[in-house]
């Protein structure tokens, strides 16, 4: 999908990128050749040049195009950058980062679940973090990196990130993350069924106060939280990712 993107290019938007398609012209290669028939000004030419150019030589890098791509289409990034990519999720004691603390932190690579809990091992989280180019959350732009962002006072995230929340609006699925999980068919542990944020909060409280069984049940919940963001991010690619093609092949009014 990366290389037949041509959105985060200047002077390039989403009309203009479907007319190119349209056209034949659809990887980089496709563009670069088009470039020098295509009637435009030298000053636009030299800049699309440079910013081909540009892709090329940083393709391996998410945070470029993170940087400018459209908000809303940085779902493009997911099949590129899968082999460096964390779901990530936490638990907290309350909606903000002043005054309360993160209880778990989850991160999920596709294959193998980190959890860092408050206490044990949470300052492994910046070290950990570090080996991934890319980000999913659902919700994260306005709590997760945020709330992280502000705990760990000199931390500061490189990553790409694509917010699961507003990729899935856009697909029609609204609520929070457990309300749109059945709509795709995902289910949980019935030994978490129902459970929510507020839960989470009074599980962290129970195991403070001696209850054995509560933080591997805030464990499990927060499991589920990461390891069905995997399963919802490669829905909404596939459906993205053929909403664009049957774009393509439609005559523009």
């Amino acid at each position: 999908m990366l290389d037949h993107t041509f959105i985060h290019l200047s002077t390039i938007g989403p009309r203009t990128e479907l007319n190119l398609w349209r056209e034949g012209v659809v990887t980089w290669d496709d563009l670069e050749r088009h470039l020098e028939r295509w009637p435009m000004s030298s000053v636009r030419r030299r800049r699309l040049t440079e910013d081909l150019a540009a892709s090329k030589r940083n393709r391996d890098r998410a945070a470029y195009f993170h940087d400018r791509l459209p908000a809303a289409e940085r779902w493009r990034l997911y099949r590129e950058f899968q082999h460096s990519c964390a779901f990530l999720d936490i638990e907290t004691t309350g909606t903000n980062a002043y005054g309360h603390d993160i209880t778990v932190i989850g991160l999920y690579d596709g294959k193998r679940m980190y959890q860092f809990v408050n206490g044990e091992n949470l300052e492994e989280f910046e070290d950990a973090i570090e080996s991934f180019d890319l980000l999913i959350t659902f919700n994260g732009t306005l709590f997760d990196l945020p709330f992280i962002s502000t705990y760990f006072r000199t931390f500061r995230f490189h990553q790409a990130h694509i917010d699961l929340r507003f990729v899935l609006k856009r697909l029609g699925y609204r609520g929070g993350l457990k309300a749109i999980e059945p709509l795709l068919g995902v289910t949980r542990d019935p030994q978490i069924q129902g459970l929510g944020g507020y839960d989470a909060v009074i599980l962290w409280q129970q195991h403070l106060s001696g209850d054995h069984d509560a933080l591997p049940r805030l464990l499990l919940y927060n499991r589920a939280d990461v390891v069905n963001l995997k399963v919802l991010m490669e829905r909404a690619w596939e459906e993205l990712h053929r909403n664009l093609e049957l774009a393509a092949t439609r005559e523009l009014p």
